[in-house]
């Protein structure tokens, strides 16, 4: 089970952190991936983690530079640093894990979080 929160109204160039919260002991074994959804849109990738061992990471072309994905596998925990916010980043942000590769595409994730909505005022 994934728990997400964090999210809230932040004023365009602020930051944000959203945390997303895993049960179970088997957290190090999953990829981790952070979608979200704009209203209107589809579900986008916007960033991901590998197991850990190596920590790679991927991010989406939009939010590279300014996000950051980080996870700590004591806590089962990831997190998702957002700076210089910018309107378009409004949407719902959910974090997903990935029994296999922290992958970018939505439909190779195994489990979703509830979702935690962020929005970015101009």
């Amino acid at each position: 089970q994934l728990q997400a929160c964090g999210g809230g109204l932040v004023q365009a160039g602020g930051s944000l952190r959203l945390s997303c919260a895993a049960s179970g002991d088997t957290f190090s074994r999953y990829g981790m991936g952070w979608f979200r959804e704009a209203q209107g849109k589809e579900r986008e990738f916007v960033a991901a983690i590998s197991r850990s061992g190596g920590g790679a990471t991927y991010y989406a072309d939009s939010v590279k530079g300014r996000f950051t994905v980080s996870r700590d596998n004591a806590k089962n925990t990831v997190y998702l640093q957002m700076n210089s916010l910018k309107p378009e980043d409004t949407a719902v942000y959910y974090c997903a894990a990935d029994l296999m590769v922290a992958s970018t595409v939505a439909r190779a994730y195994d489990y979703w979080g509830q979702g935690t909505e962020v929005t970015v005022s101009s």
